[in-house]
């Protein structure tokens, strides 16, 4: 028994790939959020069937008129956007010494949006998000991701970022608690579209729901 035992582990190998600098970069940063931020995650369930019913009945006329893919991720963007308004807070960051104290507000939103590369993930900026609509920021989203994945990003597109999406969705992700990037003071996370069982006007019925996730700095 031990012999095959020994025999086995010879016959196994290991794979060791040395991380490059930006994953290195990346998880330095955001072990550092973790470590430092004091964050609350609150969870919302949405009701997606009217922006499921919007998409299909707009999809393909914007599609044929711009050649931009309509998404969900423009339409979250536009809410986040709105939110702002009535909590600046969101869209600040907190800079200084000892980890912060300072909050710093903006009259301009750009967003940092989550991208899964063969690099890891990283998170390119749609810039003035709060000047465009949403075929406008589903036209950009699509230009970062392309330029993720052809490896054609560079310092520029990921810098400054006053807020962030993240997308777990797109793997299933059914629920999460996405980590703020610093020096941001918030992040939402986007999850998996199911059907379930949902009370509407006092009777249940069947409906496209989605858990959506938020990590604020709870200093703001």
């Amino acid at each position: 028994m031990l012999s095959e035992l020994m025999l086995v582990l010879q016959l196994l190998t290991l794979l060791q790939v040395k991380m490059n600098r930006m994953r290195l970069r990346i998880a330095e940063r955001l072990k550092q959020s973790q470590n430092t931020a004091a964050s609350l995650t609150t969870f919302q369930k949405v009701d997606m069937s009217q922006m499921i019913d919007f998409r299909k009945q707009y999809k393909d006329d914007v599609l044929k008129r711009t050649g931009v893919k309509l998404g969900f991720m423009s339409a979250f963007s536009r809410a986040a956007i709105l939110a702002m308004r009535d909590v600046p807070a969101v869209n600040a960051s907190i800079e200084g010494p000892g980890g912060g104290d300072t909050i710093v507000y903006r009259d301009y939103v750009d967003i940092s949006v989550a991208v899964a590369t063969e690099k890891g993930l990283v998170t390119p900026v749609v810039r003035n998000a709060e000047s465009l609509d949403m075929i406008g920021i589903d036209k950009e989203i699509a230009a970062l991701g392309k330029k993720a994945r052809d490896n054609k990003l560079t310092i520029e597109d990921m810098a400054g970022g006053t807020f962030t999406i993240s997308n777990g969705g797109v793997f299933g992700s059914l629920f999460g608690t996405p980590i703020i990037n610093l020096p941001q003071t918030a992040v939402l996370g986007l999850h998996a579209i199911v059907e379930e069982p949902t009370a509407v006007n006092g009777k249940v019925e069947i409906r496209p729901v989605s858990a959506e996730s938020a990590d604020i700095f709870v200093h703001c």
